[in-house]
């Protein structure tokens, strides 16, 4: 009888040690991710492109670079705060390096035209790099140098230390995805999507 009791005590200890190991996989995996926070115009365009890129995690929409605390979307599009509209990109950089990840900013928008972006204009809109540590700017400066050849006119793109980044209302985050039939998603992010899958930068689905 005793071993009959013990037998279902050392399932549940196995299954509890296996479910231990696999939280714990999963811990690591997050501790091993890095994070890129850049502004390309309207965050919508952003986030949509860079969750179609190979080894992207996460994409969170959000503002950085201003001077007021908690900032709210109707602060940000006033302009009196300072704020980029930027995303947070989680990669896996076994996947794609950050330098990678610069590569395709470059593509996914115009870095030449100050606080605008097509017929988004203010400084909201404006094309940033805000770097995480020393290595992450060394790479954004050698990546700056190496893509004005590729540009007719001045590279306009804002280049500083992350102060603090705040998370969007949570109607912007995955807006593409969620509204995809908005004039805005269909008229300007979807062609933006479409010319960089033909182009191979982003992922088809």
């Amino acid at each position: 009888m005793k071993q009959l009791i013990k037998l279902p005590l050392a399932i549940l200890l196995f299954f509890a040690i296996i479910s231990a190991q696999q939280k714990g996989t999963k811990l690591m995996s997050k501790e091993l991710l890095e994070v890129a926070t850049l502004g390309g115009g309207c965050f919508w365009c952003v986030e949509a492109v860079f969750e179609r890129v190979e080894g992207v995690v996460d994409v969170v929409s959000g503002y950085a670079g201003g001077h007021k605390k908690n900032p709210t979307y109707n602060d940000v599009t006033s302009g009196n705060t300072g704020h980029a509209e930027v995303c947070q990109i989680s990669f896996n950089p076994t996947e794609i390096s950050f330098k990678g990840i610069l590569e395709i900013f470059w593509l996914a928008h115009d870095p030449t035209t100050l606080n605008r972006q097509g017929n988004d204009s203010g400084t909201q809109y404006r094309s940033a790099i805000y770097f995480h540590d020393k290595k992450q700017q060394d790479i954004a400066e050698a990546s700056i140098k190496e893509v004005t050849k590729n540009f007719e006119d001045p590279l306009t793109t804002e280049l500083k230390s992350l102060d603090k980044f705040y998370i969007a209302e949570v109607y912007h985050q995955d807006y593409f995805e969620n509204n995809p039939n908005v004039p805005y998603c269909t008229f300007v992010i979807a062609p933006k999507l479409n010319k960089l899958k033909k182009k191979g930068t982003i992922w088809n689905e």
